[in-house]
């Protein structure tokens, strides 16, 4: 690999940069992906898939998946007539099984690389300047140091949990979504620091399994993202399925003690709590990972946040350099990242790349799951913007009946004047699939109008994205 050029280099085998790399194979670039991290390899080489498919989005659904199934069996399936005694918990197994999924997948990447002719590096890359118009990568390795050229470089380095101050990770006792993975034991008490969506899905995964789960996080409101009644129903929801919240709190210190940790708060009243659990998830969000790139050698800055400025088209203020996914703004989510990523390679190409940021999906893979497309009320009313709303309970709705999973609904909010889907927000147990028609709504402008004039196949929990639609002109057929 040494002294090759290459017309792409993509820093970064995550969700943003395994796909870059991929589309720009696709479109007879040639191109480097590097990759330093090796996750849980086995063999301890760099794979691919970032954070998203090695320790994170992947190995939770999979843990997720898993641990509802036992839920099920314990809690859900007698109200069906099914009664199942004895049901018992292989947290190996469990954890084997979540492993190997995740190996499945990154294997699939690495074949997907070969098929695309793509270069897949395995070492640490550094900037070191330009030469010409071509700028230099420096490899390194366990074993040597050596260089490749870019006419383009994207950088897709990712990001990192975001520590707390004072804090120690050890990832046996005081865990980050690394560690709060590969539990072997389920703890009796379980703390985590931040009631988010990884802490909401970390939570669920092992509540579901007997933990006792108590979610503390410094804001004072609850999914604060998310629209007011998606909140608002899904904090009710995961109370009553026994999770336990502390919101608005001042966390002062988190303590190893001889048979797990004690985590001292402030309540939003100014009552000292201490709390003593077997584990701790800290879940406070993530920052950008740019260390050790070097941009310096070329001259890029980040900003007072730690990312890389970028226009609407992921570029940088140097010509050829581009950033993509969590590195960049806008929310840190895989499928904005791998979007970015084909973008820019299609402009690279010569063709028009595109994103539209305001038709980006959000899921919570808890049970129900919550998901959103667009605008939320809150956002509206506060830009002053006129619109309809309309929502449709799944207490209403025949197959979520069948199913035994009636809560949440679904909202639409449109336009006032062009009755133009603005927004729309689903829980439900099956919301992450349905926000599809949603999200394509958005993107091909559609109106309620147009959703409650397409046929939806009956019965299915969809129909109940055609019933919202319908109620925004206060004509919903079923409730």
């Amino acid at each position: 690999m040494a002294d090759k050029e290459y017309d792409v280099v993509v820093i970064g085998a995550g969700s943003g940069g395994y796909i870059a790399a991929i589309r720009a194979g696709q479109l007879g670039l040639s191109v480097a992906c590097i990759e330093a991290n090796s996750y849980a390899d086995p063999r301890g080489e760099p794979r691919p898939g970032g954070t998203c498919l090695n320790v994170g989005c992947i190995p939770s659904k999979a843990l997720l998946a898993s641990s509802h199934l036992y839920d099920e069996i314990v809690h859900g399936t007698a109200k069906h007539g099914i009664v199942a005694e004895n049901a018992a918990v292989d947290i190996q197994k469990m954890v084997e099984r979540k492993d190997a999924v995740v190996t499945k997948m990154t294997k699939g990447i690495e074949y997907l690389f070969k098929k695309n002719k793509v270069d897949f590096l395995k070492a640490r890359a550094k900037l070191a300047g330009k030469t010409g118009e071509l700028y230099v990568v420096e490899l390194s390795d366990a074993t040597a140091t050596t260089k490749i050229f870019a006419k383009n470089i994207i950088i897709a380095s990712g990001s990192k949990p975001r520590q707390l101050s004072g804090v120690v990770i050890d990832n046996d006792v005081i865990c980050d979504n690394v560690g709060a993975l590969d539990f072997t034991e389920i703890p009796k008490r379980l703390c985590i620091v931040g009631a988010g969506v990884i802490g909401l899905e970390l939570g669920s995964v092992w509540r579901r399994l007997g933990s006792e789960v108590t979610l503390i996080d410094s804001m004072a409101n609850f999914l604060p993202s998310a629209d007011a009644d998606v909140a608002k129903e899904m904090l009710k929801s995961m109370t009553r399925q026994g999770l336990k919240f502390d919101l608005g709190v001042t966390i002062e210190q988190i303590l190893p003690e001889p048979e797990g940790a004690t985590v001292s708060y402030r309540d939003r009243d100014g009552k000292s709590v201490h709390l003593p659990v077997e584990k701790v998830i800290v879940a406070i969000g993530r920052v950008p990972a740019t260390e050790g790139l070097n941009l310096e050698a070329i001259g890029l800055q980040i900003d007072e946040r730690g990312y890389i400025p970028v226009d609407e088209r992921c570029r940088t203020v140097l010509p050829h350099i581009f950033a993509i996914g969590d590195v960049v703004r806008g929310p840190m989510l895989a499928h904005k990242a791998s979007e970015e990523g084909v973008m820019v390679c299609e402009i690279i190409a010569g063709q028009a790349g595109h994103v539209n940021y305001d038709a980006i999906p959000f899921v919570i893979y808890t049970s129900p799951e919550a998901a959103w497309v667009g605008k939320t009320e809150q956002e509206l009313t506060r830009a002053g913007r006129s619109f309809k709303a309309g929502k449709f309970p799944f207490s209403a709705n025949g197959r979520a009946l069948g199913h035994g999973e009636t809560e949440g609904f679904v909202k639409i909010l449109a336009d006032a004047a062009s009755d133009r889907v603005l927004g729309v927000h689903i829980v439900n147990s099956a919301a992450s699939e349905m926000i599809g028609e949603a999200t394509m709504a958005l993107e091909f402008q559609a109106s309620s109008e147009d959703i409650g004039r397409i046929c939806h196949a009956h019965p299915t929990l969809y129909e109940a994205v055609r019933e919202a639609a319908l109620d925004v002109e206060g004509r919903a057929l079923n409730i």
